[in-house]
């Protein structure tokens, strides 16, 4: 056995999961830090975005445009009305089902960690071009699509 003195993961480069990790974790790591000041994490930013977007967003399809187990969804939605960002109400079609809107505080704190995220982004883009950074996205669409298919 050969002892490498300074190993390296070049043999998982040629890999498009393990670069999609790496990227990921360079991107989450700065994305937390620019959300820390506004009391939110990747996941509870994402949430607040979508609720923004669609009022009175059930809380089921909320999970589903999340990709997130309900039960998951449920302690970030505590999280996230008890700092006063949102409220869950009964759904007036169906008693058992729970909507969720912003808050007028909610609004203001999505509007500034909006544009901070808007930063976060720039940041992480700066050494791609605006046509490759569109393709980037359009490829990575396509990598989504192909992987919710079933396997050959």
């Amino acid at each position: 056995m050969t002892i490498v003195k300074d190993p390296s993961d070049a043999p998982l480069r040629a890999y498009l999961g393990y670069g999609l990790k790496r990227a990921f974790n360079t991107i989450q790591t700065d994305l937390n830090e620019t959300l820390r000041p506004h009391g939110l994490r990747m996941i509870s930013f994402s949430a607040l975005s979508l609720i923004g977007a669609h009022e009175r967003l059930r809380q089921s399809k909320l999970a589903e445009l999340l990709t997130i187990e309900p039960p998951n969804l449920v302690v970030i939605l505590d999280e996230l009305e008890r700092a006063g960002l949102i409220e869950k109400t009964r759904a007036m079609a169906d008693r058992r089902a729970y909507e969720i809107s912003l808050t007028a505080e909610g609004t203001k704190v999505l509007a500034r960690a909006r544009k901070d995220v808007e930063g976060h982004d720039r940041r992480m883009t700066r050494a791609i071009n605006a046509e490759d950074r569109a393709a980037l996205v359009r490829m990575l669409e396509q990598v989504e699509r192909q992987g919710s298919r079933e396997h050959d």
